[in-house]
């Protein structure tokens, strides 16, 4: 059986983008039935609000857009890269900080900004890099920061949270199913196996 795969958001105190992104992507994997095959959580880049809920702002929006609220606030730690499939950065100065965190090159390539997901937005393939777009260069990527404005900023963050998740959403599918495929068919897999063993083995010839 695959281990599950493993997705972290982060922002930078885990009380506002960051939980709206983990509460939406939650969400849709419930309803595309791939709740089970994937877990999702997210963290801080600082530790200022370890320990609290979400922004009550955040929580509003959630609330009123069908979503669980339930959160608690923590920091990223560059260990959680070794069990993490994929880390989520929400713009791009968590980008730049998670890749300074991040131990070796092929931790940074987990590192994803969320709006790359985008479907206006984003390059093909399951885990598409940032990049410049029509839209101008990567920090046009950016889910801006809504703690210090009002609660229509909330609003918006969600609105784009939302937009990336359904790409998201689209790119996770294509990976696990992807794997699944691969272990089904990997060599000594009980399927492989059962398909390989002759259920009527031959009998032996009676000696006369």
């Amino acid at each position: 059986m695959n281990a599950p795969f493993r997705i972290c958001f982060v922002c930078t105190g885990n009380i506002c983008r960051s939980p709206m992104a983990e509460s939406v992507l939650r969400a849709r994997l419930a309803e595309d039935g791939l709740d089970g095959l994937v877990e999702v959580d997210s963290a801080g880049t600082g530790g200022w609000h370890e320990g609290d809920g979400a922004d009550p702002r955040t929580v509003a929006v959630l609330r009123a857009g069908g979503y669980e609220t339930a959160h608690t606030a923590r920091q990223f730690h560059a260990s959680w890269f070794d069990h993490l499939d994929l880390v989520i950065a929400l713009d791009s100065g968590h980008l730049r900080e998670l890749r300074g965190l991040a131990p070796t090159a092929q931790d940074a390539a987990k590192i994803r900004l969320l709006r790359s997901y985008a479907a206006d937005m984003a390059d093909t393939g399951p885990t598409p890099e940032p990049r410049a777009s029509g839209h101008g260069l990567a920090g046009d990527l950016d889910v801006p920061d809504p703690y210090y404005g009002d609660f229509a900023g909330f609003e918006e963050c969600l609105d784009m949270v939302e937009t990336a998740s359904d790409g998201l959403l689209a790119a996770v599918r294509a990976t696990v199913t992807a794997r699944t495929v691969a272990t089904a068919h990997a060599p000594g897999h009980d399927t492989d196996r059962h398909q390989a063993r002759n259920p009527h083995p031959p009998r032996e010839k009676e000696s006369t």
